[in-house]
C-alpha cells in the first residue's frame, strides 16, 4: 500500500478519509457550526464503500469467501455499486438485486461495473417472493459458492462505520461534535458513527432522518411495527418497510421526517448555494437540518456534522432532471424553479 505523492496500488486504497467542508450560505440564519462528511470523495462516490470492503476483507479474513466465488447483494444503488468495484479488484463474481426505485443511472452504473443485476419491484412487501430481499435470498440459495451480504442484518455493517467514519469525524471536530445528523437506511451509517461519537462522548445527539412511508421513526418511538405507516415515497436508500437490525435504535436520540418533494429541492438547493453536487438522501439529510434549525433547536457553539452519504451524479434521472420533478409534481408557482437557463443558438 504506498500513499507517498498520492500513488495507490489501486482504487481500493482510496476508500475513506473523506473530507468535512462548511454549510456556509444555506445555514446562515441559525445559530451554531454546520459542516458535511461529504461521502461522495469515496472512490465509489458514496459512503457504502466503507461497507463493502470491510465486510468483504472480513469474509476473506474467515475464509468464507475465496477468489471466484460470487457476492449477492440487496441494494438501492450504491451498496451494489461499491460491492461491484470491490469485487473487481479482488476477482469476484457480483449479483445484485435492485429495488425499481432505483434511478436508471444507478442501474446502468452497476452493469458497467460487470454486476448482474436483477431489478425488483419496489413497492411489494419484504416477505413478498418478488422483493428484492426475497430474490436475493433465492439467488444465493441457487448459485453454489456465493455470500449474501445482508447489508441491512449484518453487524458487519455496523462495525465499518465504528472503525472507520466515527473515528474520522470525531478527529476533524477535534472533539467539538454537538450533533451528528445521518439518514437511517440499514441504519449501519448511523449507528456505527454514533457507537464511536457516544463513547468518547455521550451527551452527542445523534439524530436520524427518515421518509414519509417508512416504519423506522415510529419504530423507535413505541418499538412497535406498524404495517399502516408503509406507503409508496421516491427517496432512494432512506426509510424501510421492515426493521434493520444493522440499526441500533438505543444509541439514536430521535428521528427526523422529511418530505420527497422538500429533500429533492434541497438537494438542488445545496448544488447552487454551496457548490456540492450531492445525491437525494444529502438533499433529505440538510431538509432535517433546515427544520431543526427553523424550530430554533441549535445554539450558538453547537457544532453540527451531517453526513451526505452520496453523488448528484447518480440521480441525473430523478432530482435533477426537470422533466422528472415536473412529473411528480414537485414545481409549483413558490418552487419552481427556471427551466429556461439552456439557450440554443440557432
Amino acid at each position: 500500500m504506498k500513499h507517498r505523492n498520492q500513488v495507490f496500488d489501486n482504487v481500493l486504497d482510496l476508500v475513506g478519509k473523506t473530507p468535512l467542508i462548511r454549510i456556509n450560505k444555506l445555514t446562515s440564519k441559525f445559530k451554531g457550526s454546520f459542516y458535511a462528511k461529504v461521502e461522495s470523495f469515496n472512490p465509489g462516490h458514496s459512503s457504502k464503500d466503507r461497507i463493502a470492503l470491510y465486510i468483504i476483507e472480513e469474509a476473506e479474513k474467515q475464509g468464507i469467501l475465496s477468489p471466484g466465488d460470487t457476492i449477492i447483494e440487496t441494494t438501492s444503488g450504491n451498496t451494489g455499486f461499491s460491492i461491484a468495484m470491490v469485487s473487481i479488484i479482488k476477482g469476484y463474481d457480483c449479483v445484485l438485486a435492485v429495488s425499481s426505485k432505483s434511478s436508471t443511472d444507478k442501474i446502468d452504473m452497476l452493469k458497467t461495473m460487470g454486476a448482474k443485476v436483477y431489478v425488483c419491484p419496489a413497492h411489494v412487501s419484504a416477505n413478498d417472493p418478488r422483493s428484492y430481499y426475497q430474490v436475493a435470498k433465492r439467488l444465493h440459495e441457487e448459485i453454489k459458492g456465493s455470500v449474501y451480504i445482508n447489508q441491512y442484518f449484518n453487524e458487519l455493517n455496523i462495525d465499518a462505520h465504528y472503525k472507520s467514519t466515527g473515528p474520522e469525524i470525531w478527529k476533524q471536530t477535534e472533539g467539538k461534535i454537538t450533533h451528528l445528523i445521518a439518514c437511517s437506511g440499514t441504519g449501519g451509517t448511523i449507528s456505527g458513527t454514533a457507537k464511536y461519537l457516544k463513547e468518547q462522548n455521550p451527551n452527542i445527539k445523534i439524530i436520524g432522518v427518515d421518509a414519509y412511508g417508512s416504519v423506522i421513526k415510529k419504530y423507535h418511538e413505541t418499538r412497535e411495527f406498524d404495517e399502516e405507516e408503509i406507503y409508496p415515497y421516491r427517496i432512494e436508500g432512506l426509510g424501510k418497510n421492515l426493521i434493520p437490525t444493522a440499526t441500533d435504535f438505543d444509541i439514536i436520540d430521535e428521528f427526523v421526517k422529511v418530505t420527497d418533494e422538500e429533500s429533492a429541492h434541497t438537494a438542488r438547493e445545496i448544488a447552487k448555494t454551496e457548490g456540492l453536487f450531492v445525491g437525494y438522501t444529502s438533499g433529505a439529510a440538510m431538509q432535517a437540518v433546515k427544520q431543526l434549525g427553523e424550530e430554533k433547536r441549535f445554539k450558538k457553539d453547537d457544532y453540527v456534522v451531517i453526513i451526505f452519504p452520496d453523488h448528484g451524479s447518480r440521480y441525473m434521472s430523478k432530482i435533477y432532471s426537470d422533466k422528472w420533478m415536473s412529473e411528480q409534481g414537485f414545481f409549483d408557482s413558490i418552487n419552481a424553479e427556471s427551466v429556461q437557463t439552456i439557450q440554443y443558438i440557432k
